[in-house]
C-alpha cells in the first residue's frame, strides 16, 4: 500500500503549474527522496504513464486512463455541460463546474471563453480549494467536523499577496459563504482573475458540486460583476440540480 501511495503521488506531483520536471524537482514536490522518486518514474515510464527525455520527465496521455472510469462514470458532466454553454453565452466569460478532492478542486466539466490564466485550464485540472471560490462554496457546504479537519490539515500556501492563508481568516470566510450563498475571490488564485461560484445541491440538500463564472478584473468594478453575474448564476445551478434529480 506504501508503494501504490508513493507511485500516485508522484504522478499528481505532475499539473499545469509543472508539466515537465526533473528528478529533482519530482522528488520535491512528491515529498519523496530522489531514490524512491527515480524508482517509481522508471517504473511509470515502463508502464507508460511518464516519458522523460533523459533529464525531464511529463506524463504521457495513458495517465488519463486512471481518472476516466471516475469521470465517465459521473451524470454531473454531461447534465451540466449545456448549462454552462448556455451560462457562458449569456454572460461572455468562461464557466466551469468543480467537486471537492481532499485539499483541491477537481474541474469536471468546463466552457472556456478565452485564456484567463497563465496555467490552462481543463477538465481535471487540480487548484487548492482555499484559494478558489468553487472550493469555498463546496467548503461552506460541510459539516462542522469535516471543515474543522480540513482545516487543521490543508497547506493554506498564498498563491498571490491577497490570498487568505491563515484557518482563522479563512473559517470566517466560509461563514460568511454559507451565509450569503455564494463564494467570491479576487485575484487570490490568479492576479488579474476573479470568480464568483455557487454551490451545487443533491436532492437532500447536501453540497456536492460548486459552479462559478471567472472574468478578468478589466471586466469592472467587484460589485458591478456580482450584481450582473450572480442572478444567472444561480439559475444555471438551479437547472443542473433539477437535471440531476431527473437522472434514474
Amino acid at each position: 500500500m506504501q508503494s501504490l501511495e508513493r507511485g500516485l503521488a508522484v504522478i499528481r506531483a505532475f499539473g499545469a503549474a509543472h508539466p515537465a520536471m526533473t528528478l529533482s524537482e519530482v522528488a520535491r514536490e512528491a515529498g519523496l527522496s530522489r531514490a524512491s522518486a527515480r524508482r517509481f518514474l522508471h517504473t511509470l515510464v515502463e508502464l507508460g504513464y511518464v516519458a522523460t527525455d533523459g533529464r525531464n520527465f511529463t506524463l504521457r496521455p495513458r495517465a488519463l486512463e486512471l481518472g476516466y472510469a471516475y469521470l465517465s462514470g459521473l451524470t454531473l458532466p454531461e447534465v451540466a455541460q449545456p448549462h454552462l454553454e448556455a451560462l457562458s453565452e449569456h454572460v461572455g466569460e468562461s464557466t466551469s463546474v468543480a467537486v471537492l478532492d481532499d485539499a483541491d478542486v477537481v474541474y469536471v466539466a468546463r466552457v472556456a471563453t478565452h485564456r484567463i490564466m497563465n496555467a490552462a485550464i481543463r477538465v481535471g485540472t487540480r487548484f487548492p480549494a482555499h484559494a478558489t471560490s468553487m472550493g469555498r462554496v463546496i467548503l461552506a457546504g460541510l459539516d462542522d467536523p469535516a471543515r474543522e479537519d480540513f482545516l487543521s490539515r490543508a497547506e493554506l500556501l498564498p498563491l498571490t499577496p491577497r490570498t487568505l492563508t491563515t484557518p482563522h481568516a479563512l473559517r470566517a470566510e466560509l461563514a460568511r459563504v454559507r451565509e450569503q450563498g455564494h463564494a467570491l475571490v479576487d485575484q487570490e488564485l490568479e492576479e488579474g482573475l476573479r470568480s464568483l461560484a455557487v454551490p451545487i445541491r443533491d436532492a437532500e440538500g447536501g453540497v456536492v458540486a460548486a459552479v462559478n463564472v471567472s472574468a478578468p478584473v478589466r471586466r469592472g468594478d467587484v460589485e458591478a460583476f456580482v450584481t450582473e453575474i450572480l442572478p444567472p448564476l444561480r439559475r444555471a445551478a438551479a437547472e443542473i440540480e433539477a437535471d440531476l434529480r431527473r437522472v434514474p
